[in-house]
């Protein structure tokens, strides 16, 4: 049986969340992030942590997505940080002007495109530990 396209994890710690997808974020599975996160907000966490290390590729869908995310948690008091993003979106952010909304660093500051030196990032949050239980998947699905 095939994978499906997306798969997101969620880790609490108090008032704070991971979330780590894994797969593609795109038109078909933009849908599961964008519910991932505001469950988080429905569930009372302002601090978001999207550990982006397992995406392998991300289009303006999921750029959207994590605008609209970032302007719902700052209105509800919170945060919302992107951590490692593939390079399709860390070029996006850069090129939109948005990268420090996520990650933590000045305008133009992130590296050009491929062929020259590679993106850098925010460092990993503190409570990105391995857990003692492994996370379980909170939504999985493929088209929607």
């Amino acid at each position: 049986m095939p994978l499906p396209p997306l798969t997101i994890y969620r880790h609490d710690r108090r008032k704070r969340a991971l979330i780590t997808p894994a797969g593609e974020i795109d038109l078909d599975t933009v849908p599961l992030v964008r519910a991932s996160l505001e469950r988080c907000l429905r569930d009372g966490i302002r601090t978001i942590d999207v550990d982006l290390t397992l995406v392998t590729f991300c289009d303006c869908s999921g750029l959207n997505a994590f605008l609209h995310a970032s302007q719902r948690i700052t209105a509800a008091g919170g945060t919302l940080r992107l951590h490692h993003p593939p390079r399709t979106l860390a070029l996006m952010l850069d090129i939109a002007g948005c990268e420090f909304l996520f990650l933590g660093v000045p305008f133009g500051q992130l590296s050009p495109p491929p062929g020259y030196a590679p993106v850098t990032t925010a460092p990993v949050p503190p409570h990105r530990s391995v857990p003692s239980v492994p996370p379980v998947p909170v939504l999985s699905g493929g088209a929607v």
